[in-house]
């Protein structure tokens, strides 16, 4: 993907944002899990945690997926922890069906009010 280049694609996690966190503002980071502020965002505060390994959505894990999600949720919740901290309110998002643009389970975690 060039630079400036708007993003076509169905999965801007596993296309570009996993194979490449030294481009984005990183949050935090397991071995299973990446969390970052959105490169969009919505909120002042707009960070995005997801797993590192492909998982859909939310309605379509499985059994086999449940050591991924919950390293997703713990990792939501240390987020969503220092941003209740540090701004005195969070929010957490996941979207699904066609609210969610990038075919990829991830979550938000905001605060503020919408920017747009």
């Amino acid at each position: 993907m060039s630079a400036g280049a708007p993003y076509t694609g169905d999965d801007f996690y596993c296309d570009v944002a996993l194979p490449h966190p030294e481009a984005l503002d990183v949050v935090e980071e397991t071995g299973t899990v990446l969390a970052f502020h959105h490169t969009r965002p919505h909120w002042p505060v707009h960070v995005v945690v997801v797993p590192k390994r492909h998982l859909g959505s939310l309605t379509t894990v499985a059994e086999g997926d449940e050591s991924d999600v919950r390293d997703l949720l713990a990792v939501v919740q240390r987020v969503a922890r220092q941003v209740e901290a540090e701004h005195g309110a969070a929010a957490v998002l996941t979207n699904l069906g066609r609210y969610q643009d990038s075919k990829h389970l991830h979550v938000h975690v905001s605060s503020g009010e919408p920017l747009r």
